[in-house]
């Protein structure tokens, strides 16, 4: 951080020294977007994360181009910044739905992958076109050949907290999809609040539970969707249970393009300002990071939605663009 004094670092006793931030901006805060991002933007994006402190960026999704349109570049962008992960301790994961796409990634040198699950038949039947099991079935072969390449496997669970078709999801639902994606062979479990319902309590129980189910809280990431205003402070209660994995997207950016409800992801900004608060380390240039956002505010024609890039930067109300 620069000069700025604030915010005041006062450390909470029991929770972690340090947290990794897994930056979902580039994959999962753009692909919803309506209108197409340029290439070179997106590595730009990339590029000036990393140099913001950020070492997890998810960079791409290799799907189908029809499904979302917006990461149809993959093959382009993924070799103009695949030499960021060559540098220091950068990670550069990627998306990937199936072996096809596996594939793809493992072709241009991902070493990083993510498969993205759902604990709710009616969202694996409207993202995957496949029930939940039969999910499953699909990622085994992904998970093992991509271990079998040396390359690690973060397992995504979404609607954890809530469907907004089916309403209130059971924790022991979400528990036994949970155990079946790490029993796969996933190294990490991102439990996902896709429609932003959660709350503190709620993500307690359910990290418990995951826990006496034997998934290791060292293993556990949580993403948050800010809906309701809740996702910091469901984010605290699993930084008081253990979790040091926190999904956030750099300006808030982000939705699901299978849930109309869903709303942005937790912004880093956001995330990063309690953290500083809380003396809890990121490594993560803040100024910077605002100053990235502020950026990409301006190639996508409108203010950023984090509270945090607002405060530090009051010019972004009316965004312009700028190189």
């Amino acid at each position: 951080m620069t000069t700025r004094a604030l915010p005041m670092r006062v450390p909470a006793p029991g929770l972690p020294a340090r947290v990794r931030i897994h930056e979902v901006g580039p994959r999962d805060g753009l692909q919803n977007e309506k209108g197409t991002v340029p290439t070179q933007v997106k590595a730009q994006f990339i590029r000036r994360l990393a140099v913001a402190g950020l070492t997890t960026i998810e960079a791409t999704s290799f799907v189908h181009p029809k499904w979302v349109p917006q990461l149809a570049d993959a093959e382009a962008l993924f070799p103009l910044v695949g030499d960021i992960a060559d540098v220091g301790d950068v990670s550069l994961p990627v998306l990937v739905p199936n072996e096809r796409g596996l594939y793809r990634a493992l072709a241009l040198g991902a070493r990083s992958i993510a498969v993205f699950g759902s604990a709710t038949e009616t969202f694996a039947a409207r993202n995957l076109n496949r029930t939940v099991d039969e999910s499953l079935a699909m990622f085994a072969p992904v998970v093992a050949r991509a271990k079998a390449e040396k390359a690690s496997v973060r397992g995504y669970l979404s609607m954890c907290f809530g469907d907004p078709w089916e309403g209130a999801v059971p924790v022991a639902q979400v528990v036994r999809v949970a155990k079946a994606l790490m029993d796969l062979g996933c190294d990490e479990l991102s439990l996902g609040d896709t429609i932003g319902v959660a709350t503190p309590g709620h993500v307690t129980a359910l990290l418990t539970a995951l826990n006496e189910a034997g998934v290791a809280t060292p293993a556990m990431g949580v993403h948050f969707h800010d809906t309701y205003g809740q996702a910091l402070s469901n984010t605290l209660a699993a930084l008081r249970h253990g979790v040091s994995t926190v999904d956030a997207s750099a300006g808030g950016l982000g939705g699901c393009p299978y849930a109309e409800s869903a709303t942005g992801n937790l912004a880093t900004e956001d995330l990063v300002w309690m953290l500083d608060g809380l003396g809890i380390e990121t490594g993560v240039d803040l100024d910077e990071l605002t100053a990235t956002s502020v950026w990409l505010a301006g190639h996508l024609g409108r203010p950023s939605p984090s509270r945090t890039v607002r405060a530090l930067s009051p010019s972004t109300s009316s965004p312009s663009h700028k190189e």
